[in-house]
């Protein structure tokens, strides 16, 4: 007998897949921009700082990313309260997920930092920039238009990442559908609702990143060079 879809009563719980996606993405958005900034701090340590501060940098980057997103969840939600640190689901998933993304944005970073020229920078310095503008006009913003769209593809897969919150209770879009699923038995349809709102949010953060690449790699146009006929150009002949 064949399978006949009925999406009623799915749609009947729009409100908590409303409420789910809402969820997922201060979630994402936190995680994402705390995870960008250990990526960047631990990045700029790794290639100018104390070698020990380095070394530790490197193991925090070894140690998030040969082991799985779900395994650091589980790490933090389950471990920490052995260890008198109990967290909340929401804020252990941030944490994790954070964890998680500096350590790919680290390495990301790094590669653009390492791309920069040497003499690049200490022409910076010959010109008389302070080493805070050095950092920002010659390094940081070159370093960052080169990885860029690297750096927005990890966001993206942080962002589709935070289902695997679910798995601790964490209130997201992937849990709200599990429960609508379980409550309405229409496995099929409660599924390709929630793809179909990932689809929608990927090509909405994708938007929001095209739109902050736009405004932070904004140049102004070098003015039209002034043409000037060869023959203006070169001296007259002489007979």
């Amino acid at each position: 007998m064949a399978y006949q879809m009925n999406f009623t009563p799915v749609l009947a719980r729009a409100p908590e897949l409303v409420e789910g996606t809402i969820n997922t993405v201060f979630l994402s958005a936190q995680s994402i921009a705390i995870g960008v900034t250990i990526g960047l701090a631990i990045a700029l340590i790794r290639v100018d700082g104390p070698k020990w501060a380095a070394a530790a940098g490197a193991t925090y980057v070894e140690a998030f990313r040969n082991t799985p997103l779900l395994v650091q969840l589980f790490l933090i939600f389950f471990g920490l309260p052995y260890m008198g640190v109990r967290l909340s689901a929401n804020t252990a998933a941030i944490l994790a997920i954070s964890l998680n993304l500096g350590a790919y944005s680290t390495e990301i970073f790094r590669a653009g930092l390492l791309a920069i020229p040497r003499t690049q920078i200490e022409a910076g310095l010959a010109l008389g920039l302070s080493r805070l503008q050095v950092m920002r006009y010659v390094i940081i913003v070159p370093a960052l238009r080169i990885i860029y769209p690297a750096l927005t593809g990890q966001l993206t897969l942080t962002l589709l990442g935070s289902s695997m919150a679910s798995a601790i209770s964490a209130t997201e879009l992937t849990l709200a559908a599990a429960k609508i699923e379980s409550q309405t038995f229409r496995s099929l349809e409660t599924f390709l609702i929630a793809a179909a709102i990932y689809i929608a949010l990927t090509f909405v953060f994708r938007a929001i990143y095209w739109l902050i690449g736009l405004w932070l790699f904004r140049r102004k146009a070098p003015p039209a060079p002034v043409l000037v006929p060869l023959l203006e150009r070169q001296p007259e002949a002489r007979i």
